[in-house]
């Protein structure tokens, strides 16, 4: 099983970044997939969710308005579009994929770094 993450970078404080996270190893479709962040000093949290067959999503507050989660079941891929983004976005965000059971699934991390 494997959650690869990319996309990550230094952007200036407005400008935007789509992260990618490629899952294999599992059957992707039938997975909720989402993605958290850890700022130095903090706790890891919720970005945003998606849901397998409903397609719900949630989003963390500090984050609505400004991203948005989507995914492509064929490619294995979900995706994370940040935009207007602020320094207090800084962190490593991580792509976590959970079977609604005892399975959950963690990539290794992508730094995204918001100068001022």
């Amino acid at each position: 099983v494997k959650l690869v993450e990319s996309g990550g970078g230094v952007v200036h404080a407005g400008g935007s970044l789509r992260l990618s996270c490629i899952a294999s190893g599992f059957e992707f479709s039938g997975y909720a997939m989402s993605w958290y962040r850890q700022a130095p000093g903090k706790k890891r949290e919720l970005v945003a969710g998606l849901r397998r067959a409903d397609g719900d999503i949630e989003y963390g507050d500090a984050v609505k308005g400004r991203f948005t989660i989507d995914r492509d079941d064929a490619q294995n891929t979900v995706y994370l579009q940040m935009n207007l983004l602020k320094p207090d976005d800084t962190a490593v965000y991580y792509c976590h994929a959970w079977n609604y059971g005892p399975l959950i699934y963690w990539g290794q991390g992508t730094q995204v770094t918001v100068s001022s």
